[in-house]
């Protein structure tokens, strides 16, 4: 199985300085970052780790919910997958990531709802970036549009 690469330059102290991500395996990126901004309400511009994982989380869920949705008869027509990825301080210092809920609305052929249920509930435990995630809180929210 492939390996994926992504690399950050750095200049600077943790609240003054900042850097760059680059996303190097596909080459489709290059994203800056800065610690304040990260835990500021607003990102003005940057991206964060949080960000990232949270990109990660909703694309590798809404493959795994295709798949489960295949085996289970259905048909994916249109999934909408949002993941909202929290950062908030830990209490032995620093920061840690608590939470990745997962919203998605499906539009789906051929399985009712409870099997859509079922699906988004199998895909949710079996997503390589949610087995990743096994010290995070996970939560979902599916529905049949």
């Amino acid at each position: 199985m492939p390996t994926r690469s992504a690399r950050t330059a750095w200049n600077g102290t943790l609240q003054e300085g900042g850097g760059t991500v680059e996303l190097t395996s596909s080459g489709i990126g290059r994203f800056d970052v800065s610690f304040p901004k990260r835990t500021a309400d607003e990102a003005d511009g940057t991206t964060s780790p949080e960000e990232l994982i949270a990109a990660a989380h909703s694309s590798c869920y809404s493959m795994a919910l295709s798949g489960q949705i295949a085996q289970a008869g259905g048909n994916p027509q249109n999934l909408e997958v949002r993941a909202d990825v929290t950062v908030a301080p830990d209490g032995d210092g620093g920061l840690r990531i608590t939470t990745s809920k997962l919203t998605v609305r499906g539009e789906v052929e051929g399985i009712d709802a409870a099997a859509f249920q079922e699906a988004a509930n199998a895909a949710k435990e079996g997503c390589p970036v949610s087995k990743a995630l096994a010290g995070v809180e996970i939560s979902l929210e599916a529905s049949l549009l």
